[in-house]
């Protein structure tokens, strides 16, 4: 991780964000007796994402931030799971939101994959 000296250079962690931001736009329109179940869940998932990327950033081993990565690509199978579920309950009403997110989820999947695989190297 040359050159890099903070986890907010990383594209991973900032993806994350973006995840985040948008999970909590879409669980807006839950209903309210889901405030304690899916959509807790789905904000917790999410805001997991770049919270491990961060805390793997400052363990400063590569085997460590590894680990962490893991937990990450974990959340987001989960957030996925959850959205699919949400959706089949038709808890969403904005499916081009809803799209959006899926659609991140994989490419940080993707993104999370290939630097993990890059430490590895």
């Amino acid at each position: 991780m040359s050159g890099i000296k903070s986890y907010k250079e990383l594209f991973i962690w900032q993806k994350g964000i973006k995840i985040v931001i948008l999970v909590y736009k879409l669980t807006k329109s839950f209903p309210k007796e889901e405030i304690y179940a899916l959509t807790d869940q789905l904000k917790r998932a999410s805001v997991s994402i770049p919270s491990n990327i961060a805390e793997g950033f400052g363990r400063q081993t590569d085997k460590s931030f590894n680990h962490f990565l893991n937990i990450s690509r974990g959340s987001l199978n989960e957030i996925e799971t959850q959205l699919i579920i949400a959706k089949e309950l038709e808890f969403i009403s904005d499916n081009n939101l809803f799209n959006e997110i899926m659609f991140l989820i994989e490419e940080e999947s993707k993104m999370i994959s290939a630097f993990a695989k890059n430490l590895k190297d």
